[in-house]
């Protein structure tokens, strides 16, 4: 079985391709931490930070292209595949990215409120959005 479950933050805004009529692709990289700690005898281990490439087919690239930016939180669930090429100069170069098939928005959104009494404040909704996009 092939299967991974992220969740981290968006390093960078999003990229989406659109081809074949009306057909997207999206990619960004996606920011997981595992936070440090210190062991018995006193040794600090430090948080370690993976940067994972993640892309989305069809509709959820175009969920992506409206919803997600630098810094949101996401849950990610999909499979990982692995790609080389060769450059222009002849050096090969391995990729590893996540095909996502399932995506959450974990960051909160803000609600615009109306009157006199919200003085302008935004309130968020910390409800999560679950998206899910049938296998490719």
């Amino acid at each position: 079985m092939n299967k991974i479950m992220l969740i981290g933050n968006v390093g960078k805004e999003p990229v989406v391709r659109y081809y074949d009529r009306d057909q997207a692709v999206a990619t960004f990289s996606l920011a997981t931490t595992e936070r440090g700690y210190t062991l018995p005898n006193g040794t600090q281990v430090p948080d370690r930070t993976d940067w994972h490439n993640i892309v989305m087919y069809r509709g959820l690239a175009k969920i992506v292209e409206r919803y997600v930016h630098k810094g949101d939180k996401l849950y990610v669930e999909g499979r990982i595949h692995y790609r080389m090429y060769d450059d222009q100069k002849g050096i090969r170069h391995y990729v590893t990215e996540v095909y996502a098939d399932n995506m959450e928005l974990l960051s909160p959104k803000p609600i615009k409120t109306a009157g006199p009494e919200h003085s302008g404040q935004q309130q968020s909704d910390n409800t999560a959005d679950t998206i899910n996009e049938a296998p490719f």
